[in-house]
């Protein structure tokens, strides 16, 4: 059996579900949230042997069965019914602490990662020192909350220098939810360099563009898209800033060794997958920019034809296939 765990409404997760039923591999879709309304969950130890059962609309599952997990983009399990707040936060702790343990305990087979795995590597400044290791063209980057590291940043960009947030949260400005994409950092904006010490940001020269491209890892395959981003102006500087009709997006053909170095650069990671963003300079280098260790892909499928949930499901679907072959 293999398990989704992720939003009822993730349309990845739809693109992918259809092509395990194909294959006819029993698959449960569950979302971590309702384990706070309606899911139970029980650990059972009787000597060595564990047990393991989750409940979920009126059926109960083994998990102890469970093959492969793809942990997407499931919302967090919240105690809305307890009234106390501080009560309500510890029931919401120990749910999150139980949750663990019971995916410690499952199956090592898991993409991106266990959740609690990916969380220990999702940092912005590993990513890009691990990169520079493989071999990777890495642009020159100071991660600080400190103002003095500004202007002498932005010298050595030659005015060229760009911000960008370590984590993409979104917050809330004048009561209207924002999201912080890469900005440009203009002289004007030296003289408030003061406010960098109440959080930490990214400084990098803005690295010339010819293309960019997103690279979907899925185990040891690559599926690589270019996005002409330069082509408009509105997606020049960050191309999920905007939503252009004018910007293309193809198949492209990664140099042999630029590829490995993605496989490898997941995998030292200890991720199954990884979104990877990458420049293409008009001399033909290709500059690493980050990695989204659970990175969206449908619009790559979408825009590129690029057929990374056929990728996804046989990854999924590897054991049960070999297991079906030894019957």
């Amino acid at each position: 059996m293999l398990m989704i765990i992720s939003d009822p409404a993730d349309a990845s997760a739809a693109l992918v579900l259809p092509k395990l039923k194909e294959q006819g591999v029993e698959t449960l879709w569950w979302d971590e949230s309702s384990l706070a309304a309606g899911s139970t969950l029980t650990i059972g130890l009787d000597g060595s042997v564990v047990r393991q059962t989750l409940t979920h609309e009126g059926r109960s599952y083994d998990l102890t069965e469970v093959t492969a997990v793809w942990h997407r983009r499931p919302r967090r399990p919240r105690a809305v019914a307890v009234a106390d707040e501080s009560q309500r936060a510890y029931a919401d702790l120990v749910t999150r602490d139980t949750l663990e343990g019971a995916y410690a305990l499952m199956t090592d087979r898991w993409m991106p990662a266990r959740p609690q795995d990916a969380k220990r590597i999702d940092y912005k400044a590993l990513h890009l020192a691990m990169a520079a290791r493989l071999g990777f063209s890495v642009p020159d980057t100071v991660v600080t909350n400190d103002p003095a590291e500004l202007v002498p940043a932005w010298h050595r960009a030659s005015g060229r220098l760009i911000c960008k947030t370590p984590e993409k949260l979104p917050f809330e400005l004048d009561g209207e939810a924002r999201h912080m994409y890469t900005t440009q950092v203009e002289r004007r904006h030296l003289a408030g360099r003061h406010r960098m010490a109440h959080a930490p940001v990214i400084l990098q020269p803005n690295v010339p563009k010819d293309r960019e491209l997103r690279v979907t890892v899925v185990g040891d395959r690559v599926f690589a898209a270019e996005i002409d981003s330069q082509s408009s102006r509105l997606t020049s500087l960050d191309w999920r800033h905007y939503e252009d009709q004018s910007v293309a997006y193809r198949p492209h053909d990664l140099p042999p060794l630029v590829e490995r170095r993605c496989v490898e650069l997941v995998r030292a990671l200890g991720l199954s997958f990884g979104a990877i963003d990458l420049i293409r300079t008009p001399a033909g280098d290709y500059v690493f920019l980050e990695l989204n260790v659970n990175g969206q892909w449908g619009f790559v499928e979408l825009f590129a034809g690029l057929p990374i949930s056929d990728a996804i499901a046989g990854w999924l679907s590897a054991n049960e296939k070999r297991r079906e072959g030894q019957r």
